[in-house]
């Protein structure tokens, strides 16, 4: 085994939306007595649980889990933020002699820590941001690629969040985003696990049965509440599944449609996020592939 109480580091368990990395890094963890760190950019936020596919309490309890609901839903955490008190857990776990489990699908999140990305400590700037988001989403895109067309190509152009935070960085510092970040890789070994399905089909039937779920165990009630607490307009609202769902509340669609849309926009995502673990994304580390339902201890067996 590459970690030992003289020699931590740190496990990740990766991969695309809805392949099972929850259960997986729960079963790992449990083996290992290891704490699991979230690197899900929405489980971070309060009250956003069953569209997240936040694990549950119950689960919460089998193992430690950190960096879940640390922020609430109308405040920023930047890329940033996640990264230091990511950091500062690893850390603290190392002194104890512990590898925790690092688990999640957000690409970003896992390279901040993998690769040591160097992120400009740029304060959220509430009135610039809410200047750009008055303009919209497509003119906001269509200047980030002016003012950082090598930034422009990581960004998706209906990722909201990154393509402001980027605007954002620009116009405080006067430098492009891209060109203010680079790597200082951790000296602490590191092995990465992903997650994959390799049949689409299969996938999609995946999506689609969770999709079914989530809302019978009252996705739509925790939108209702949500909309409630913090308006309609919460812009975490507007993002996958929990846009296509608050049209249909909005009745500007029928539930099935929702429901389709939200798998056909979960699968588009799930390329994504294929693409860019399989890409530069994953840092210099190796990742070890895995299909989709293999058991702890095959995946122990590359530790």
């Amino acid at each position: 085994m590459v970690f030992s109480r003289t020699s931590t580091g740190l496990i990740v368990i990766l991969g695309a939306t809805a392949t099972g990395k929850t259960s997986l890094a729960i079963a790992i963890a449990k083996h290992l007595n290891a704490p699991i760190l979230s690197a899900d950019s929405r489980q971070v936020y309060r009250y956003f649980d069953i569209g997240t596919a936040k694990p549950l309490i119950a689960e919460r309890d089998q193992v430690p889990h950190y960096l879940i609901d640390i922020v609430d839903p109308d405040q920023t955490l930047t890329l940033a933020d996640y990264q230091d008190q990511a950091q500062a857990l690893i850390s603290e776990f190392h002194q104890q002699g512990i590898t925790p489990i690092l688990v999640g699908g957000s690409g970003l999140y896992i390279k901040a820590i993998t690769s040591g990305l160097k992120i400009p400590r740029v304060p959220a700037q509430p009135e610039l941001r809410s200047q750009f988001e008055a303009l919209g989403q497509n003119y906001c895109y269509q200047v980030l690629k002016q003012v950082d067309p090598v930034g422009a190509t990581k960004i998706h152009a209906n990722d909201r969040v990154r393509t402001l935070r980027s605007l954002e960085v620009f116009y405080v510092t006067g430098q492009p985003l891209s060109s203010l970040q680079y790597e200082q890789p951790p000296a602490y070994p590191i092995v990465q696990i992903g997650l994959e399905c390799p049949d689409l089909d299969s996938y999609r039937q995946l999506v689609s049965d969770r999709t079914e779920k989530m809302v019978a165990e009252g996705w739509l009630d925790e939108i209702r509440d949500l909309q409630k607490r913090y308006g309609e307009n919460l812009p975490l609202l507007k993002t996958l599944g929990y846009g296509e769902m608050s049209d249909y509340l909005a009745s500007k669609t029928d539930l099935e449609t929702a429901k389709a849309l939200t798998v056909t926009h979960t699968c588009q995502f799930a390329k994504r996020q294929r693409t860019w673990f399989r890409g530069s994304g994953n840092g210099d580390q190796p990742i070890h592939w895995l299909p989709t339902g293999s058991n702890w201890e095959r995946a122990i067996n590359l530790l």
